[in-house]
């Protein structure tokens, strides 16, 4: 039966999330599943609950005062959610309300025992599930029970939980409606939750399933451990059975109560192998009906299951959609190019349609399919070797499913798909023409581009694009240009594996390596600090730019220029921005702010050069480095000629050490190129974008950016488009910046976890990789978003990951911790071109080093310590 305010639950489906919450539409659906039994009861809608709040127009000005609060400012939010709470407790149900929510009960049963359970419309959702955000009430007896228990429903919208949730996924309070859910009581010989896919690897094959005995409710607040079993093809195949002291049962007047569970009892199993498996099928099927895995609360009444709530593991890495049946292997794009935050739909696009490999995306990242290079023989030696050398972690979780034996299938032949194998291509006469050239090229392709783009308008600019694609993936695709980057790559590790074999010395291509010729990135970094060298004469400059957060980008460098040395300050960062500009943090995502579009994001870094360096700075650091490394190489010549057959050694190596020297700087030019043509493609794309602003086709032009290239296209030649597929777009970017995407994951949803598997390291310290040599002791400046940098000559920078934008905070810091990175990748060569002692693939250095602790940085055998 369904009225305004009540429906029956049966009546109910996930269409209807709007009128009864996300969970009541939840076991609406459920309820429709054949073989799925769900309690009997109904829904007290959201209607009800609209009217309750117009009953009190004070709700609304609260409201407004928790928008804007900050949800850190834990003592207001809590203080502003308990008045709402208190108001809408005191507030009584309507007459008309009241009497179909007891004429519903007279239906089921008056003096019934009930669960009393909030449904909100933020709730139970694919993106967020809210699960224990709101609140639930058991064993409720009798019609004025289960009123007061509606209405502390309705008021537990408004927990602090509640609240600080909504506000970290971007939820507006006034957007979110509580219904109520009235279920008749189950009363089990065992309850708990079964995940259909394992909710710590991720694997989609595995169901959990944790039981203990009694109503689940002491699982869920923690009372006992539960009994775990894990279920794979229709079989258990590993259990836990815990000691489980305690239980809570139903009283017979209403409520709970915690009761002990007789000592013979305790470590029997709740559920019997056959009922576990007979559980999974059951979830299987709710698990098909909702079309993604779930996390269901279940019941066991006289060996019969009851389902009571069914949402979604918000939780899982999405998987790559390939369509095949096969076994495959992903890796992390993201890892490899040092951003492994989510990209937007049209920043995706653009890198899938001018990378040199198919990629395929998944959680707003990219990944490569490695199986095939896995699966021959002939290629997967090589593969590992060029894996483990950048990032250990990746090499270790690849080799762990390779040693399963039964997921990667034989092949006999690696054929396309994977990244290149260490030495595949020619080597290059160790030439500076070479790399000259090879710039030469890159940046007459980025002229023509920038000068052909420039007339192209509509579906002719996407025409054009198309061409211009393969003319990005033409230069990169370069058979001198691979043969470079490899040249410096094998040179780098040539030194390091020979000579520690020869003189025992680890890392020492490091040092030999300073200030190496034509590094792109570590030039930007230098750059930087030129520029504080023109406005570090100008007091008044320097106090614009430290107020600059009032002044908006597009107006920062003409009010700059309107203070004194303010022409010569503007000048300055022009120059820098007409050379660099075309970067920013995350750079290989399209849509993201570059520094021409938002200038202020190089102040603090500039802020930091003015006040932490001298003038002439730049030149002093890369002469220096110079220097040392000049004085390394004949350190390093001179002990190989003391010992047996030296002079062949110390031959080999002087030709190593010049090969390095040419080709190690060119290794960042690429990306930067790269960049540049992302750039001008941006460029065209939003002036493509404002045209369709103009025409009423779009409301934002940054709406774009929740397209793909192809959609986009379409547009451009239809001027239509479907503003629903940008929302949802939007919400699920959203709910992808929750997500850590795995270095390795299965077609089976399995996130692989690698290990460096050492024991040279001192217990309590925090292993990674190697990668800049030397050793420094510093405070620990935890550092998440580049702008909000306020670093100190001495400091260490802690943060998830750097690509080249950072290398202009490297100038100003002692040493580099890093959770994301290899040998190769771009923090680690800046830090060595800066002599910094640097340790990357640090798991969760973020959260177990924290910002202002002191560290001792062990940039040679890489692991850091946690000083007291």
């Amino acid at each position: 039966m369904i009225e305004r305010y009540v429906w029956e639950l049966q009546g109910a489906d996930e269409t209807q999330v709007a009128v009864v919450g996300g969970k009541g539409a939840h076991l609406g659906g459920l309820s429709r599943i054949e073989g799925i039994r769900v309690p009997t009861g109904f829904c007290v809608t959201t209607d009800a609950f609209r009217r309750i709040m117009a009953e009190e127009p004070s709700i609304d000005d609260r409201i407004d005062q928790l928008s804007r609060l900050d949800p850190d400012d834990r003592e207001a939010v809590r203080t502003l959610s308990a008045q709402i709470r208190r108001t809408i407790e005191t507030i009584a149900v309507p007459g008309d309300i009241a009497a179909s929510i007891t004429r519903a009960l007279a239906r089921t049963g008056e003096q019934a025992a009930y669960a009393v359970r909030s449904s909100a419309t933020a709730e139970d959702l694919p993106t967020a599930s809210f699960a224990g955000q709101q609140d639930t009430y058991l064993n409720v007896v009798g019609p004025t029970a289960v009123l007061e228990h509606v209405s502390r429903c309705w008021a537990s919208l408004f927990t602090e939980r509640a609240v600080t949730y909504r506000e970290r996924n971007g939820i507006d309070h006034r957007t979110v409606h509580m219904a109520v859910v009235v279920q008749q009581m189950a009363f089990p010989h065992a309850a708990g939750i079964l995940f259909t896919a394992d909710p710590v690897t991720g694997n989609r094959k595995v169901a959990t399933v944790d039981a203990g005995f009694g109503l689940g409710e002491a699982l869920v607040s923690g009372l006992v451990n539960p009994d775990v079993f894990k279920v794979r093809h229709g079989e258990v195949v590993a259990k836990t059975i815990a000691a489980k002291q305690r239980a809570v049962h139903a009283l017979p007047a209403g409520g709970t109560q915690e009761v002990a569970i007789d000592s013979r009892r305790q470590e029997e199993p709740a559920l019997t192998d056959e009922q576990v498996v007979r559980l999974v099928r059951l979830g299987r099927r709710i698990e098909a009906r909702f079309g993604r895995s779930q996390d269901i609360e279940w019941c066991l009444v006289d060996d019969d299951f009851q389902i009571v709530q069914s949402r979604p593991i918000t939780t899982l890495f999405p998987v790559p959609e390939i369509g095949d049946q096969e076994n495959h292997v992903y890796l992390s794009v993201g890892h490899q190019q040092m951003m492994t935050d989510p990209m937007k739909p049209l920043g995706i696009s653009m890198w899938q349609l001018t990378a040199m490999a198919p990629m395929l995306e998944a959680g707003g990242r990219l990944f490569v399919d490695a199986t095939r290079r896995l699966a021959a023989p002939a290629s997967r030696a090589g593969f590992l070797d060029l894996i483990g050398r950048s990032d250990p972690l990746i090499r270790d979780a690849l080799e762990t499913v390779i040693d399963r034996g039964d997921f990667v299938p034989s092949l006999p032949d690696a054929g396309p798909g994977g990244p290149p194998v260490r030495g595949a291509s020619a080597p290059v006469e160790t030439d500076p023409a070479v790399v000259t050239e090879l710039i030469e090229r890159s940046q007459k392709s980025v002229a023509a581009l920038e000068r052909d783009i420039r007339t192209k308008r509509g579906p002719e600019l996407f025409d054009f694009l198309i061409e211009a694609f393969d003319e990005h993936k033409r230069v990169l695709g370069d058979p001198l240009n691979m043969q470079a980057i490899m040249a410096g790559m094998e040179a780098t590790w040539w030194l390091n594996d020979k000579l520690q074999e020869w003189l025992g010395e680890k890392n020492a291509a490091d040092t030999l390596t300073l200030s190496a010729p034509g590094n792109i990135t570590s030039e930007m970094g230098l750059a930087l600090l030129d520029v504080a060298d023109v406005i570090r004469p100008w007091p008044e400059a320097v106090a614009f730019l430290r107020g600059v957060e009032h002044v908006d980008d597009t107006a920062f460098l003409d009010e700059l220029a309107k203070v004194a040395g303010g022409t010569e300050a503007r000048d300055a960062i022009e120059a820098y921005l007409d050379r660099y500009g075309m970067r920013c943090a995350g750079e290989i995502d399209i849509t993201r702010p570059r520094w021409r579009e938002h200038p202020t994001t190089l102040v603090p870094a500039i802020l930091d050069n003015v006040r932490n360096f001298e003038p002439g700075a730049a030149e002093r650091r890369f002469e220096e480095g110079r220097r040392k490394a000049q004085e390394k190489e004949q350190d390093v010549l001179s002990r190989l000629r003391d010992l047996p057959d030296g002079e062949r050694k110390a031959e080999e190596t002087k030709r190593m050490i010049d090969r390095v020297r040419t080709f190690i700087g060119y290794r960042e030019y690429p990306k930067y190129g790269i960049v540049s043509r992302y750039f001008v493609y941006k460029q065209a794309l939003l002036a493509e974008a404002e045209r369709l602003v103009r025409a009423d086709v779009l409301p934002e032009k940054e709406d774009v950016f929740y397209l793909t290239f192809q959609e986009l296209h379409d547009i451009a030649r239809s001027n239509q488009v479907d503003e629903r597929l940008i929302q949802q777009r939007k919400d699920a970017f959203r709910s992808y910046r929750a997500l850590t995407p795995p270095r390795v994951l299965t077609s089976d949803g399995e996130a692989v976890t690698g290990a460096y598997r050492r024991d040279d390291v001192p217990a309590g310290a925090l292993t990674g990789l190697p990668v800049s040599a030397g050793t420094i002791e510093g405070r620990a400046r935890v550092v998440l978003d580049m702008a909000e940098a306020d670093l100190e000559p001495g400091d260490i920078l802690v943060t998830t990951f750097t690509d080249p934008s950072w290398s202009t905070l490297f100038v100003g810091i002692a040493g580099l911790v890093t959770e994301v990175g290899g040998l190769m990748t771009h923090g680690a060569v800046i830090a060595r071109e800066y002599g910094l002692p640097a340790v990357v693939g640090v798991d969760q250095a973020t959260r177990l080093i924290r910002d202002g602790q002191r560290i001792l940085v062990h940039g040679t055998d890489g692991y850091v310590e946690i000083l007291p």
